[in-house]
């Protein structure tokens, strides 16, 4: 319940504050260009609160926070006095009408970039993108990967971090090579070329990097346990923070990793863990808990370890000075960016499956397990769905913003205005669309969770 209610909070907050970076954007240009603003609103259905400023704009808050817009004068909408006609939306020339709806998704994309700004100010703690392990006769494995190895470049991009290496490797999806730049544990650089011609993998139970053979280093995990879950099979055979377990039914255990292997081969059945704690022996009788993966019903215990300590070097921080932090803030948003139009043409192309399209419910997650982390974890978060946000309305779909600046370039190319009624069957079919987008989007959410 709790998880559920911190995914909520942080869900609303979230796009609360991007909607209304959004609308605010639309608003601020429209107002600029001298068209009245009847409402702005955060939300939609019933105002739950509203104030008029002294414009005569109504600022809402609505009972339903799955969106907002921008209410302006318009004479195809409304009956509008002589005396305010000047200041109708439909009144002003092309060019200011296509500002003001490319103003939402432009400010989606300023706040991204002011976002990440104030990240790297504060510092964001982050792990080199050194090699694990490589799995035997993997596409790694081919191209002479081999375990110590840091991945310093994917193609010309510097991947300072996992998070920049998982970037570079979707944006390579649908290629037929990829070119690897590493150091070796001797510290000399070398050139790697991936064939990935046959690189298929399930994006719902494998990461890119993982189908490739690649395991991240991590130190070993201890069997001293850190944490155990509320209502875990853990808990309520009564394992405690701080316990270090030393065998399970009677045999000594030697390995975190062991332990986990034993764990999953013995789902519903009843075991005995023994514990150290401050010095004495615990018998503890356990319930595996079952759970359901692809290969079948698997065992859960409920628990994670102590790790070992990084080794020096591996973990760093994304921190920068007033300046510098500028430079590497704008360039992170427009590879947010750039990443994000390749993945929408490999949508479009099929080299990546609908299956990866995650609605409400995803971004839910996001929004709680980020927030989690804290504030800067949170701000990147909010830095991807904005600039995701910004980069999906200008698709050239009517109801979007993309599709509106679509019918009024063809209004400043032909000089005249798109037909009403082409612009309805535009709206019609645009809406079909996103229906049905969000309804994969929406199953692929509830999919996950089942």
């Amino acid at each position: 319940m709790f998880e559920f209610l911190r995914n909520a909070g942080a869900f609303i907050i979230a796009l609360g504050i991007l909607v209304a970076v959004h609308e605010w954007g639309h608003y601020y240009v429209a107002r600029r260009c001298g068209v009245f603003v009847k409402r702005f609103s955060i939300g939609f259905g019933k105002p739950i609160w509203s104030k008029t400023d002294r414009h005569g704009t109504e600022f809402a808050l609505a009972a339903i926070p799955l969106g907002g817009y921008v209410r302006m004068l318009d004479e195809r909408i409304d009956e509008v006095p002589p005396e305010l006609s000047s200041q109708a939306f439909n009144r002003k020339s092309v060019g200011q009408r296509m500002a003001i709806i490319a103003a939402g998704p432009g400010v989606n994309f300023i706040f991204a970039a002011i976002a990440l700004y104030v990240m790297y100010l504060i510092g964001i703690s982050t792990v080199k993108p050194v090699i694990g392990d490589v799995a035997p006769q993997s596409i790694a494995a081919q191209a002479g990967l081999t375990e110590q190895m840091e991945i310093t470049h994917i193609g010309e991009r510097e991947t300072p971090d996992w998070e920049a290496v998982n970037f570079e490797l979707m944006s390579h999806i649908g290629q037929s090579s990829m070119e690897m730049t590493v150091v070796n544990p001797r510290g000399v650089s070398q050139q790697r070329t991936l064939n990935i011609t046959a690189w298929n993998f399930d994006e719902e139970s494998e990461s890119p990097l993982r189908s490739m053979g690649i395991t991240e280093f991590r130190p070993e995990a201890t069997l001293n346990v850190a944490y155990v879950a509320e209502t875990s099979a853990a808990a309520k055979a009564g394992l405690e923070k701080g316990d270090l377990i030393t065998a399970l039914n009677g045999e000594s255990v030697e390995s975190w990793q062991a332990l986990v292997e034993e764990i999953q081969a013995k789902p519903g059945e009843e075991v005995v863990i023994s514990v150290n704690r401050a010095g004495q022996t615990y018998d503890l009788s356990a319930t595996i808990g079952r759970r359901d993966t692809p290969d079948g019903q698997s065992g859960y215990l409920g628990v994670s370890p102590y790790a070992e300590p990084w080794p020096d070097g591996y973990v760093f921080t994304h921190q920068y000075g007033i300046l510098e932090a500028i430079g590497k803030a704008v360039d992170k948003t427009w590879r947010l960016m750039t990443l994000s139009v390749e993945m929408i043409g490999k949508l479009v192309t099929g080299d990546v499956s609908v299956k990866n399209l995650s609605g409400p419910i995803a971004i839910a997650q996001g929004a709680g397990n980020s927030a989690g982390y804290g504030l800067v974890y949170f701000l990147s978060f909010l830095a991807l769905i904005s600039v995701n946000l910004g980069i999906v309305n200008l698709l050239p779909l009517p109801m979007l913003d993309g599709g509106h600046l679509m019918y009024f370039t063809i209004e400043w190319i032909t000089g005249k205005p798109v037909p009403e009624e082409v612009q309805e069957w535009g709206f019609r079919i645009g809406a079909m669309l996103l229906f049905t987008i969000m309804s994969i989007a929406i199953f692929n959410d509830i999919t996950r969770l089942s």
